[in-house]
């Protein structure tokens, strides 16, 4: 993690103070979404199929969530949520066992892997930086897995990106505000974990003379999420986030799902949007592994880490880090929302 710099990557999604306006204090919680979301349905359904499942996607031409099973009784249970099921040869046990084996024997900084419900694989990604004996054992791993496993390469190398939608100082790093996030009547706001991992005092300024708040807690590796308390009343804390003209408010959080569409906002590329491409990903950057990501194929640079991935007025994630530009295009990875707000206690407003 480089100085001021390419401290771009540490960045928020702070609110703007017009979304202030008609706020009543009304919390949303974590599992806020109806019940007829992809998202509320694909973990509702993975918490009956359990290990019988690979996972689910969203099928834009159908307008329904498929559901990989293995059984009869899946494919029963499937249907009749309103939901399609999709008979796979692995299930999701027989994939857990194959990422299993990964961790331990090809994990290498600048390699990543998850489940891809649609072709029942594993996909393991290697960056540039993985050469040598490294890629060569990466490889032999891969090998043993046969048709389990899928390999592609990544452009550029997978690193922390700390950002989100307007910058936050502490120390000598700028990072990113996700979410502005309520307990009681104690105001907080949510970041990455390594961002929080490097100072007890954030602020709004790069020259640290306005006061945000200060770190309480922060999880990384492992996780990606923390949590800062304000401490300057004086400062607005609207619950949106900044679009770059304009804000979108957020009024719950919920669980993202395979091909859901998306956006993410921070200050160094301001808004971009994408798709989710997997759920509970393995990221190894060279600061530690962090697991249960999302992954994405929305751009990022540096200064957009801790930033907010979000679906209209849908919180969804924390920006972790990733790989590529805004200009050629890249992967990045985001630490999911619900679990940050469940760890604190807090929601999003």
């Amino acid at each position: 993690m480089s100085k001021q710099k390419s401290l771009a990557r540490y960045t928020i999604g702070i609110v703007t103070a017009a979304a202030l306006a008609g706020f009543t204090g009304a919390t949303a919680s974590p599992a806020a979404a109806d019940t007829s979301d992809p998202g509320t349905l694909a973990a509702k359904l993975a918490g009956k199929l359990g290990t019988t499942s690979a996972g689910s996607f969203f099928d834009h031409g159908q307008g329904k969530l498929v559901v990989t099973v293995t059984t009869a009784d899946g494919a029963k249970t499937v249907s009749d949520a309103g939901a399609v099921p999709k008979w796979v040869g692995r299930s999701g046990g027989d994939l857990a066992k194959a990422t299993g084996r990964l961790t331990s024997s090809a994990k290498v900084a600048g390699t990543a892997w998850y489940v891809d419900p649609a072709t029942d694989q594993v996909v393991l990604s290697i960056d540039s930086s993985v050469t040598g004996a490294k890629l060569n054992r990466v490889k032999a791993a891969a090998k043993t897995l046969g048709s389990a496993v899928r390999v592609e390469k990544l452009t550029g190398v997978l690193s922390p990106r700390i950002a989100g939608g307007d910058a936050i100082y502490g120390g000598q790093y700028r990072c990113s505000l996700g979410f502005n996030v309520v307990s009681g009547s104690t105001y907080y706001f949510l970041t990455a974990g390594h961002c929080g991992n490097i100072a007890s005092t954030w602020y709004s300024n790069s020259s640290h003379t306005t006061v945000l708040g200060t770190t309480v807690g922060s999880s990384f590796p492992g996780n990606d999420y923390a949590l800062v308390r304000y401490t300057n009343t004086s400062i607005a804390h609207p619950g949106s986030v900044d679009l770059y003209p304009g804000s979108q408010d957020i009024t719950s959080a919920g669980n993202a799902y395979v091909g859901q569409s998306v956006r993410r906002s921070g200050s160094t590329t301001h808004v971009h949007s994408g798709t989710v491409q997997a759920l509970n990903a393995t990221v190894n950057y060279a600061e530690g592994t962090v697991s249960g990501l999302i992954r994405t194929n929305v751009c990022a640079e540096g200064g957009d880490s801790g930033g907010s991935l979000f679906s209209g007025g849908i919180a969804l994630g924390l920006t972790s880090g990733g790989s590529g530009n805004c200009t050629s295009g890249g992967t990045t990875f985001f630490q999911p929302v619900t679990e940050a707000l469940a760890a604190y206690g807090v929601n999003v407003y």
